[in-house]
């Protein structure tokens, strides 16, 4: 590897992936014992993989990447088409099955959205800046995202497709767009989320967030699950009961522990302490990234 790529490397947030990582693995460690370790094991993989194409991806150019985005860009709009003719998983159609491995195309195309849209946006710019306020301009912005989020909302996937306009939010936030969209965009959001809400949201979305803000509604039911990584937090403490030691993960009250609930194992067995030092770990890394690229 260059020394440039070494010198200009955030080692802060590498240090961060690989703490944060390590906690993921002893939590699954734990939460997998009646399992054989078999989502453990399978972490362990794909951690060694990541690693592998975290150095194949700091040898390219980003500007490489930005430049073949379209073609990504393409290939996953193919892909988010084919995985709605997979079989569903708990209800959604979101994972190709490939061997022993599950391959969700939503979370990979998350990262190839943006790089396209990072192209888009760059050439909108090219000649000035304020183009980007340009109706035209930006509903072509709007189509390359809208594609992939209306694939991801069949699934169905909604805090995927979620994430797709946070993403764009900030995106089109950085680039300097008119302050009159914004508020444009807050004033519909505010008027359509109760219509959406009340009209078209799906009864299972309906009943998820009820049973978020309410869970004792539903204790035996729909509720159990929110109720019982409570309290796991709650036996964890500040300095948990032990690895291998909480009695909601290991007599089986929480299900699935490997997903979701992976806090509620890491607040129980580790404490809250640990599993705040996760969000603080994720803070500090996302802010050092902004201090870097604004002193570059």
């Amino acid at each position: 590897m260059r020394k440039r790529e070494l010198k200009n490397m955030e080692w802060g947030l590498l240090i961060v992936a690989i703490i944060l990582s390590t906690i993921g693995l002893i939590a699954l460690f734990s939460a997998t014992q009646e399992a054989e370790y078999d989502e453990f094991k399978k972490q362990i993989i794909w951690f060694v993989t990541s690693i592998i194409m975290m150095v194949i991806v700091m040898l390219i150019n980003y500007e490489t990447l930005v430049k073949l985005s379209p073609i990504f860009y393409g290939i996953f709009i193919i892909l988010l088409i084919a995985v709605l003719f997979t079989k569903p998983v708990n209800g959604a159609t979101s994972w190709f099955d490939i061997g022993a491995f599950s391959f969700q195309p939503s979370e990979f195309a998350k990262i190839v959205v943006i790089l396209f849209l990072a192209y888009i946006i760059s050439k909108i710019q090219e000649r000035y800046v304020e183009d980007i306020n340009r109706p035209i301009k930006l509903l072509i912005i709007l189509v390359a995202v809208a594609l992939p989020l209306l694939l991801i909302i069949k699934q169905p996937d909604l805090g995927t497709a979620m994430a797709f306009c946070a993403a764009l939010a900030m995106m089109l936030f950085t680039a300097g767009i008119d302050k009159k969209y914004i508020f444009g965009v807050i004033i519909v959001a505010v008027i359509s989320i109760p219509i959406l809400y009340k009209f078209i949201l799906p009864e299972h979305a309906k009943k998820r967030i009820d049973i978020f803000l309410n869970p004792e509604s539903d204790p035996r039911g729909s509720g159990y699950n929110i109720i019982q990584s409570k309290l796991a937090i709650g036996a964890g403490q500040l300095t948990g009961m032990g690895l291998l030691k909480g009695n909601q993960t290991q007599l089986g009250y929480l299900y699935p522990k490997t997903t979701d609930f992976i806090y509620s194992v890491i607040s129980e067995e580790m404490g809250f302490i640990v599993a705040r030092f996760n969000d603080n770990f994720i803070c500090i890394s996302g802010n050092k990234s902004s201090v870097y690229s604004k002193n570059s």
